[in-house]
C-alpha cells in the first residue's frame, strides 16, 4: 500500500521566543503535520518543552499535532499529552519495559500511537505490537539534538520495516537530518512521513518555508514513482480520522 507524502516540520527547529508564530507560518506554508519532539534530559541529552507548550500553542493550528515522547519513564505521562492536544503520540521503544501496556495507554486516550525506534534498535523490537500501532518512526540520528546529519544506515532499516508493515494502514515515518537531497531515498526505502527541522525553518517568510516544504515533498515523490506505478494512491491522512472523531 502506497500512501500520499506527509511533511512534518519539527518545531525544534523554530525560534522558540515567536513559537505561536512559526506554528501559524508552518500552517500557512503547507505542513501537513506539526512534529512536536519532547526531550526529557535523561532519555536523550537535551531538554526541550513538555505538555503546557504544546497546550499552549495548540490553538495556533487544526494540523495533526504529532508528538515524540524521548522521554523515560513515559507512561506517567500520557495523559497530560493527549490532554493538551497532541493527535499521534510516540513512544519509544527503548524507553520502557512495557511497551505493549504502553500502546494500550494511548490507544485507550483516543490517541493514534507510535513507536520509535533508535538507530541502534533493530526492527524486531516491533514484531509483536504491529497490530497496535498507527505509526512507526525510524529514528536517522542519535535522538537528543537538532541539526545532525542523516545516517545512511538507517536506509535498509526502513525498507525492512515497510515490508514488516505490509498491508496494515501504519505510516512509516523518519526524523532526523532529512532534507531535500535525501528525501529521495527516504521514500523509495519506503517512508511516507517525513520529518524535517532545520531543512524547513532555513529562511525568514511564510514563502521560503513553504518553498523548503515543497522541495522536500517534490524530492520525497520523485523518490516514490517507480512504486506509484504499481500502487494506488490512498488520499486518506492518518492525521484526518485523529481530528475528526
Amino acid at each position: 500500500m502506497t500512501r500520499e507524502i506527509i511533511i512534518a516540520p519539527s518545531i525544534l527547529a523554530a525560534d522558540f521566543a515567536r513559537l505561536g508564530e512559526e506554528i501559524a507560518a508552518i500552517d500557512t506554508a503547507g505542513a501537513d503535520w506539526i512534529h512536536c519532539d519532547v526531550m526529557d534530559g535523561h532519555f536523550v541529552p537535551n531538554i526541550s518543552f513538555g505538555a503546557d507548550v504544546i497546550k499552549a500553542i495548540r490553538p495556533m493550528t487544526k494540523k495533526i499535532f504529532d508528538v515524540h515522547l524521548m522521554i523515560a519513564p513515559v507512561d506517567p505521562y500520557l495523559e497530560a499529552f493527549a490532554k493538551a492536544g497532541a493527535d499521534v503520540i510516540t513512544v519509544h521503544a527503548e524507553a520502557g519495559p512495557h511497551l505493549d501496556r504502553s500502546l494500550q495507554a494511548i490507544r485507550a486516550l483516543g490517541k493514534k500511537a507510535g513507536v520509535s525506534l533508535c538507530p541502534a534498535t533493530p526492527e524486531s523490537a516491533i514484531a509483536y505490537v504491529l497490530d497496535r500501532i498507527d505509526l512507526v518512526l525510524v529514528m536517522t540520528v542519535n535522538p537528543g539534538f537538532g541539526g545532525q546529519s542523516f545516517l545512511e544506515s538507517q536506509l535498509p532499516k526502513i525498507e525492512r520495516i515497510k515490508a514488516m508493515i505490509g498491508d496494515r494502514p501504519i505510516r512509516l515515518e523518519v526524523d532526523g537530518g532529512v532534507t531535500r537531497d535525501n528525501a529521495a531515498a527516504v521514500a523509495a526505502a519506503g517512508a511516507d512521513t517525513l520529518v524535517a527541522g532545520s531543512a524547513v525553518f532555513r529562511g525568514k517568510s511564510v514563502a521560503e518555508y513553504a518553498a523548503n516544504i515543497e522541495a522536500i515533498r517534490v524530492a520525497a515523490e520523485t523518490g516514490r514513482v517507480p512504486k506509484l506505478r504499481d500502487h494506488a494512491v490512498q488520499p486518506m491522512r492518518l492525521g484526518e480520522s485523529a481530528r475528526t472523531r
